[in-house]
C-alpha cells in the first residue's frame, strides 16, 4: 500500500464536474483507491463518496492505493488533484 498527502489545486474544488474527471480516472486502476480528509475516508470510484467530501482548492487530503498497479494509480491521482484548471 502507498499513501501520499496532496494539496488539491483545483480552483472549483471537488464540485460535479472534477470530481466526476476524478473518479474516472481513479477507475482506470485495479487497484483499491482512498482519499481521506480529516477523518472521513471515501473510496475513490464512488462519484457520491467523493461528492461527500466538499473539499475545496488549497485543502490537503490522503489519497492511499493498494493493489497491483498501485504506484501509477497514486501517480495519476496527484497529477490530477495538482493541474490548475
Amino acid at each position: 500500500m502507498i499513501e501520499k498527502k496532496m494539496e488539491v489545486k483545483i480552483a472549483s474544488g471537488f464540485e460535479a464536474r472534477p470530481v466526476a474527471l476524478f473518479v474516472q480516472a481513479a477507475s482506470q486502476f485495479q487497484s483499491n483507491i482512498y482519499v481521506t480528509v480529516q477523518n472521513k475516508k471515501v473510496n475513490a470510484k464512488s462519484i457520491m463518496g467523493m461528492m461527500s467530501l466538499g473539499v475545496l482548492e488549497g485543502e490537503s487530503l490522503l489519497v492511499s492505493a493498494s493493489g497491483t498497479d498501485e504506484g501509477e494509480a497514486i501517480e495519476a491521482m496527484e497529477k490530477y488533484l495538482t493541474k490548475s484548471e
